[in-house]
């Protein structure tokens, strides 16, 4: 609890209802105090921000596509293509789609 409230600044104010003095939390640390050194001798702050920052780097790293896996989905998507112009090119899915317009052209006009 003791290093929680480190990271906080305390600041009193009167409760509405009660006319008591209330403590409030707000983020940072009290004022005058140095910077808390971690291990490294860099400030916390400064030694979160770096590893957030390193964390973003290695992510973005990972996040495209190489060229290996580039072509591979292109040779799938050309693949499924042919397949659905073969499917969508039979004499039977073609008079399905005419009846389907047909029935759809006679409706709303």
């Amino acid at each position: 609890m003791g290093r929680l409230l480190h990271h906080f600044r305390h600041r009193v104010r009167l409760g509405a209802w009660s006319g008591r003095a209330v403590a409030v939390l707000r983020p940072g640390r009290p004022r005058g105090l140095p910077a808390r050194l971690g291990p490294s001798g860099l400030p916390d702050r400064l030694r979160r921000r770096l590893r957030l920052a390193a964390v973003a780097v290695r992510s973005r790293a990972e996040a495209g596509m190489s060229t290996a896996e580039y072509a591979v989905g292109t040779i799938a998507a050309c693949a499924f293509a042919a397949v659905l112009y073969k499917i969508v090119g039979s004499p039977e899915v073609r008079k399905a789609l005419t009846d389907l317009i047909g029935r759809a052209l006679k409706i709303a006009g």
